[in-house]
């Protein structure tokens, strides 16, 4: 047997941003990842391409393997001599049952590790503005099971104590049980009126919230039709929840955005948006890759010297020209003394991070805006260097051989059709379950319709479509989506501004 370990790791309450550094470590060197049903798919990400991926269910009431079956499996593949990360909600030791797999581990000789996560029972309240001790309010908690393990023909519950023991009581896993739970704890002499809170889908962008009282709590539940998984609070500190609440109250709370951009570029979009409260469906429609040749742009390397000005219109033009810059042994001084034009402050800034200060961005972010801040500066006889994308606009180019200069326009790079599910994302364009469509260039919006063929104008009207800028936004119209958002300016930030602008001002 090679060094096999198991680790038994919390993923956090539901948020894939609240699991631990550790955690995320151990995902990254795993050979075997056991997950559940309630796992974030984004943490999956972590693991390496290579990882033997095992899901094992544990839904309420319906599991794809039994625990025992889940215990075995661990043994398994640890007798394979595989590093295995057994991936659940919340934190293992918190009604998670790790207990039971880190005994099995012992008892067959199998080293294990507990990496404890955030435990559902103390973030979900948090996220729903509820404390679950206050000053004046209440000095204790306790945590109580609201689904009993089916076998016991005795409950080991004490209810009389459980009822008046604690100030704030926080059942998991309790909506089913409800009913039980609602009139044990009144017949053993909690106030009926004790204000109570249902909380479902904590810490994720769908969560919601139901603030009722301890003899409501059932019967609202079931009006409202909430189902699991959810946490079930009871206690006076559920009143402060009417001055704390905060994760609901950010503009972009409960809206699901579509994230089309190529996924190493996605980040900072997510990011920005999520910060703002969105829930971010990643599908990249575009990937970025080689250009078929690089015949073209070896040859203008070859030739540096010999240009005027070197245009970059994009991040991507800069990443993939300095990628073959270096791989012909060359590096940023083979620009010297050539004048350098950036299509905006982004894409000047990764120049300036390959060494590079630009000596031109223009006021507008595109081939029109370029042109105009060249205007004086580029005259006939000039030769200039623009390598882009294999398929870009042709404006540029041909205005300024208009103007009598040489132009040569090499591929970096080319994008094609990325590898997102085309049938489940029709599907959830069809239920309505997306909110707003953002496009980063007219490349996202010819490969997202095609990801869609047949229906895919139809289905993305069905969203609202924020586009960066006009060039994206006019191809948008030319494919017939009217854009219901349009960065003033061609950057992520702007693009992240008018989307909250949008959602503030109560017009979507």
């Amino acid at each position: 047997m090679g060094k096999a370990k198991v680790y038994l790791v919390g993923a956090g309450p539901g948020d894939h941003k609240l699991i631990s550094v550790k955690g995320q470590e151990c995902i990254a060197k795993a050979d075997c990842l056991v997950y559940d049903r309630l796992i974030d798919a984004r943490l999956l990400a972590y693991a390496r391409p290579d990882a033997e991926m095992v899901y094992v269910g544990k839904a309420s009431s319906e599991h794809t393997l039994g625990q025992e079956e889940i215990n075995a499996l661990l043994v398994a593949k640890a007798r394979e001599g595989k590093t295995v990360v057994r991936l659940k909600g919340g934190d293992p030791f918190v009604f998670g049952r790790g207990g039971e797999e880190a005994l099995k581990l012992a008892e067959a000789g199998i080293p294990f590790e507990v990496v404890p996560g955030i435990t559902s029972a103390v973030a979900v309240p948090a996220f729903a503005g509820i404390p679950l001790t206050h000053r004046g309010i209440a000095s204790s908690f306790a945590v109580i099971t609201g689904h009993e393990d089916p076998a016991k023909t005795v409950s080991t519950l004490h209810w009389e104590k459980i009822a008046q023991g604690a100030d704030t009581l926080v059942f998991l896993m309790g909506v089913e049980n409800l009913p039980h739970i609602t009139a044990k704890l009144i017949e053993h002499g909690r106030p009926p009126a004790t204000p109570a809170a249902v909380i479902r889908w904590g810490t994720k962008a769908e969560q919601e919230v139901l603030v009722t009282s301890l003899d409501r709590a059932a019967a609202d539940v079931a009006e409202r039709g909430l189902k699991p998984p959810a946490v079930f609070l009871v206690g006076e500190v559920v009143t402060l929840r009417q001055k704390l609440a905060w994760f609901e109250n950010r503009p972009l709370s409960g809206k699901r955005i579509l994230v089309t951009r190529a996924r190493e570029q996605a980040s900072t979009l997510i990011s920005a948006l999520e910060e703002l409260g969105a829930e971010c469906i990643e599908v990249p429609v575009i990937k970025i890759v080689a250009p078929e040749s690089f015949d073209a742009l070896d040859g203008a390397i070859a030739s540096l010297a010999t240009y005027d000005w070197l245009i970059f219109t994009s991040v991507n033009g800069v990443d993939h020209f300095f990628a073959r810059l270096n791989q012909t042994g060359l590096d940023a001084r083979s620009l010297g003394g050539r004048k350098v034009a950036a299509a905006g402050l982004a894409t000047a800034e990764r120049l300036r991070q390959q060494g590079i200060l630009v000596d031109l961005v223009p006021d507008e972010f595109r081939a029109e805006g370029i042109l105009a801040a060249l205007a004086g500066r580029v005259v006939p006889g000039m030769k200039v260097l623009i390598p882009r994308a294999a398929v870009a606009r042709d404006l540029l180019p041909e205005k300024l051989r208009e103007m009598g200069v040489a132009v040569d326009v090499p591929a970096a790079y080319r994008t094609v059709t990325g590898d997102g599910d085309g049938g489940a994302l029709a599907a959830r364009l069809a239920a309505g379950d997306i909110d707003l469509i953002t496009f980063t260039s007219s490349s996202t919006v010819t490969n997202l319709l095609k990801l869609l063929d047949p229906e895919g104008p139809a289905l993305v009207r069905g969203a609202k479509v924020a586009c960066i800028g006009p060039v994206t936004a006019g191809t948008c119209l030319e494919k017939g989506i009217r854009p219901d958002v349009i960065a003033e300016k061609s950057t992520i930030a702007d693009l992240v501004d008018a989307i909250e602008n949008l959602y503030r001002e109560g017009s979507a």
